[in-house]
């Protein structure tokens, strides 16, 4: 799948299925909440942060969230060269809205797990 544009053949201007290819995904949303945790966040801080998270997978997850304008990459002319992580008004503006999924899911997810089970044993 290209990254870099996501369209639906019927609904190509969708912008509800355009965003949410993007930042739901495994690891977007969760790279977001963590980099809100500090103002400025280098690599390994937040892989360390995010632990089941390989190296490649974050590289790329932080990648497409700067393509979109969610993450600013700022890297310093050092040896070896430095790099930090941060949230664009964007991505702070989404995240009262990502908080709030998140206490969602937190509230309901008992009942969930709860109806899996009731239904995989009906099946």
């Amino acid at each position: 799948m290209v990254r870099t544009k996501i369209q639906n053949e019927l609904y190509p201007d969708c912008p509800i299925r355009n965003i949410l290819a993007r930042i739901s995904d495994k690891w977007s949303i969760l790279v977001l909440f963590t980099l809100n945790q500090s103002a400025l966040m280098r690599f390994n801080t937040l892989q360390k942060n995010i632990p089941d998270i390989s190296q490649k997978m974050l590289t790329v997850t932080l990648r497409t969230l700067e393509e979109d304008g969610f993450v600013k990459r700022k890297v310093y002319a050092e040896v070896p060269p430095r790099v930090e992580y941060s949230l664009t008004e964007r991505a702070i503006s989404l995240l009262p809205h990502i908080n709030d999924l998140i206490t969602w899911a937190k509230n309901n997810m008992d009942a969930i797990l709860t109806d899996r089970i009731q239904n995989k044993q009906k099946s």
